[in-house]
C-alpha cells in the first residue's frame, strides 16, 4: 500500500502515525507545534479527527450538560465544537504539513466529514473502531479511492471480514489495525497475537497496530509479529487538559519508539555468518590447536599431543579428531600451532 509516496509492505520500515486527535485543544498554533515536533521525532504522518458534530450526535447527546474536568464547553456539543477545526484551519494545516514534508490526514466519523476531507484532497482516511460495523460509511470512504486505515477495536474476525469484503472490491489500498478500544489499554488486553492471524487471513491488506498501551514496547513487538503500521497518540504534555493526554506519548517517548522500530527492523536481518564486529572478540575467545610438547619428524599424533588454546589464529578445535594418527613430516615446538602442511 502506497501512502503519499511511502510504500508500506512486508519488507518496509514501519509506517508511524502520530495520532493528535484533539490534543491540540482547539488551538491552531498548538496543532502546528504538535505537527512540527512529531516530524522531529521521525514519524511518517500526523492525524486529526474530523466530525460534523450536529449531524453525528443525537440532539439529546449534543445538548447534554457536560461537567467533566476536561470539558471545553457547558454541553457535550459545545465541548466538541470547541475542539473542531474547520476549513480555514485544515487548509493551513495542510499547507504547513507540506512545508514540513510530513503526511497529514484524518479520521472521518461521518459522511459530511468524508466530503469535507475529500475537498481538501487528503492522501488517506482513517476509520475509527466505532465504525467497523458501519458498512455504509466504509463503502462511502472506500469509493474515494484513497488508502484506508481501519481500526478494529471491539470487533471479531467476522466483523473484520465483513468490513474487508465491503472495502476491498472498491479499494484494495487497505490497512487493518489490531486495536483495543480502551484508553489506555492494559497489557493483558493488547492481544498482539491477533496480528499474525490478521496477516494470515487478509493477505491483500497491510496489517498494523493502533497502540493505546501506556508505553512503547508493544509497538516493537507488533512489528516483529508482522505489523507494518503503528498509530500512537501524541501530546506535548501529559498534564494538558483533555482525556487523551494522560496515555499519549510525549516527544521523548515518541522519538524512542520510532528509534526502536528502526532498530527492530535492522535486528531482524536473516544472516548467520562471521561479522566484522565479531572478529576481534572471537580472536581472543575462540580456540586453536597447538602442540602440547616438542615433537620430531615421524611421530604420530595422539590426543595427549594436542592442546586447545586461545587465540583462534590456527586450526579450529573441530579438526581435533581429524588429527589423530597423522604423521609429522617436520619438527614442531611446544605451543606451536599445528598446521596441515606439517603433516604427511
Amino acid at each position: 500500500m502506497i501512502v503519499d509516496g511511502f510504500n508500506i509492505n512486508s519488507d518496509s520500515e514501519c509506517y508511524v502515525v502520530a495520532e493528535i486527535g484533539h490534543n491540540h485543544q482547539g488551538s491552531l498554533e498548538k496543532c502546528k507545534e504538535l505537527f512540527k515536533t512529531a516530524k522531529e521525532c521521525g514519524v511518517n504522518a500526523v492525524k486529526l479527527q474530523k466530525r460534523d458534530n450536529k449531524s453525528l450526535y443525537t440532539r439529546a447527546l449534543y445538548d447534554l450538560p457536560y461537567n467533566s474536568e476536561n470539558a471545553f464547553g457547558k454541553t457535550y456539543g459545545e465541548h466538541r465544537e470547541a475542539l473542531e477545526f474547520g476549513l480555514d484551519e485544515y487548509t493551513e494545516l495542510k499547507r504547513y504539513a507540506k512545508e514540513l514534508n510530513i503526511t497529514f490526514f484524518a479520521t472521518a466519523f461521518d459522511f459530511k466529514s468524508v466530503d469535507f476531507l475529500q475537498k481538501l484532497n487528503m492522501p488517506a482516511y482513517k476509520v475509527a473502531s466505532g465504525d467497523l460495523k458501519n458498512t455504509p460509511l466504509l463503502k462511502y470512504i472506500a469509493e474515494v479511492g484513497k488508502p484506508v486505515f481501519l481500526s478494529t477495536g471491539g470487533g471479531t474476525y467476522e466483523d473484520i471480514q465483513r468490513a474487508y469484503d465491503v472495502i476491498m472490491p472498491l479499494n484494495s489500498r487497505l490497512c487493518i489495525l489490531q486495536t483495543t478500544a480502551s484508553y489506555p489499554t492494559d497489557s493483558k488486553e493488547m492481544n498482539l497475537g491477533v496480528i499474525p492471524e490478521l496477516v494470515k487471513r487478509f493477505p491483500g491488506a497491510v496489517i498494523g497496530l493502533s497502540d493505546h498501551f501506556d508505553g512503547i514496547v508493544m509497538s516493537s513487538i507488533a512489528y516483529i509479529l508482522g505489523a507494518r503500521v503503528i498509530e500512537k497518540h501524541f501530546t506535548l504534555h501529559h498534564t494538558w487538559k483533555g482525556t487523551d493526554h494522560a496515555f499519549s506519548l510525549e516527544p521523548i517517548g515518541l522519538r524512542k519508539m520510532v528509534r526502536d522500530l528502526h532498530r527492530v527492523r535492522e535486528a531482524m536481518e536473516n544472516k548467520k555468518e562471521l561479522l566484522d564486529s565479531e572478529k576481534k572478540p572471537l580472536y581472543k575467545m575462540g580456540k586453536k590447536l597447538i602442540a602440547s610438547r616438542t615433537m620430531t619428524v615421524g611421530e604420530i599424533l595422539t590426543a595427549s599431543d594436542i592442546r586447545i588454546v586461545s587465540p583462534n589464529d590456527g586450526l579450529p578445535p573441530y579438526e581435533f579428531d581429524n588429527l589423530m594418527g597423522k604423521v609429522l613430516k617436520c619438527n614442531i615446538e611446544e605451543d606451536e600451532s599445528i598446521k596441515w602442511e606439517s603433516l604427511e
